[in-house]
């Protein structure tokens, strides 16, 4: 069987399981409709990684093939045995973000010196539009209290890492990226809280400092473990380096899943306005981080480094604070939405922008600036 017969074969057997679902979904077979249509999309990521254009959404189809288990039989998801599987999230981010400290350095902070205007208009971009936009679509919608204060808590947390894989596929200006998320991850247990105050307050409660400390002990701690780690054990453990995306990735689908099982009942309700709401939110991140840096005379290399940046949250780190707020079946459903929505087109605006080149503009902060490297998917670990 020749390479190229394989990816034929999936998209193939993808067809006849999708006909399978609507067949058994018509006849009410639900109890095996869930597994049809995890093996559909299970097929299509696996025939996705055979294309190089299409490589970069294999991932989020994943996560769909993962949801649609999660969504058909929600018990499994909840407890094994007499253990909550929700205790792993904050576990999970933790080790996350300690993988994100270890592929920083102190390069990578004094970058603030060396380009000070990208990183003002990059934060303050992020967060005042993202926040405000997810305050405006709260107001457009009418989502019970608990799921509107997760809208605005995606809005408020700071860039995900996905935003530096984006910036990397789209040739864009990565060591940019790459401070952009470090400086809003470190300012984001005062920030995140003061905007959960000032602009979910009248959705939920919100204790400010016990925010702070939840946000300290998900990211701050762990990535300033993985900082120490690199900077005295740097390259002793190759090995951390190749399974650390590996972990991430997987840690963001159990997160998702976990999520999606909890709020299952709740998303059956508000689930297609929801993907609606935190589409649009999505969206119009991209659209003003571009058209605010225009303003700004900014590089175009740069522009499309903060469109990324605004754009692309830490949805895990939100996730991570709707269960430390005792509310993961709720105010967790827009983050667990907000991830496979923003992987996909976060994707393809990166596709685009490196299918569309900016020719001889020269940038002065190249890729090699930084030794971030391509992980072994250009989607959100």
């Amino acid at each position: 069987m020749t390479k190229s017969l394989i990816p034929k074969i999936l998209f193939f057997l993808a067809g006849f399981l999708i006909l399978a679902f609507i067949k058994v979904t018509s006849a009410g077979e639900h109890a095996y409709a869930g597994w049809i249509l995890m093996a559909f999309f299970f097929s299509i990521a696996l025939a996705f990684r055979s294309y190089p254009l299409l490589k970069g959404y294999s991932f989020t189809v994943m996560i769909f093939a993962a949801v649609s288990l999660a969504m058909y039989y929600p018990q499994y998801f909840v407890y094994v045995g007499d253990f909550k599987l929700s205790k792993l999230i904050l576990p999970l981010m933790q080790i996350i973000m300690f993988g994100m400290g270890t592929g920083l350095s102190i390069k990578d902070f004094a970058r603030v010196m060396q380009m000070p205007k990208g990183v003002i208009v990059g934060v303050l971009c992020h967060y005042t539009i993202m926040p405000f936009i997810g305050f405006t679509v709260t107001k457009i919608f009418s989502f019970p209290p608990e799921v509107a204060a997760g809208i605005i808590l995606i809005g408020s947390c700071p860039n995900g890492l996905a935003s530096n894989v984006m910036s990397f596929l789209a040739r864009a200006n990565l060591a940019l990226a790459v401070t952009l998320t470090a400086v809003s991850t470190l300012i984001a247990p005062l920030v995140t809280p003061m905007l959960m105050q000032l602009l979910a307050g009248q959705y939920i409660q919100i204790d400010f400092w016990s925010m702070v400390w939840d946000i300290t002990k998900i990211i701050i701690l762990p990535i300033g473990a993985g900082l120490t780690f690199n900077y005295f054990l740097h390259g002793k453990f190759k090995v951390l380096d190749d399974i650390m995306p590996v972990i991430s990735m997987l840690g963001i689908v159990l997160i998702i899943v976990v999520i999606t099982s909890a709020g299952r009942n709740e998303l059956l309700v508000v689930g297609p306005l929801l993907i609606l709401a935190v589409t649009t939110h999505n969206l119009l991140g991209y659209f003003l981080g571009y058209w605010t840096a225009r303003l700004m005379r900014m590089k175009e290399n740069d522009c499309r480094t903060i469109a990324l940046e605004v754009g692309l949250q830490n949805g895990g780190l939100a996730s991570g604070l709707a269960l430390a707020m005792g509310k993961l079946a709720t105010v967790g459903l827009a983050p667990a939405v907000f991830a496979p929505v923003m992987n996909i087109s976060g994707s393809s605006l990166a596709l685009w922008w490196r299918a569309h080149p900016l020719g001889d503009e020269s940038t002065k902060y190249e890729v090699q600036d930084t030794k971030y490297q391509e992980p072994i998917s250009p989607d959100e670990i």
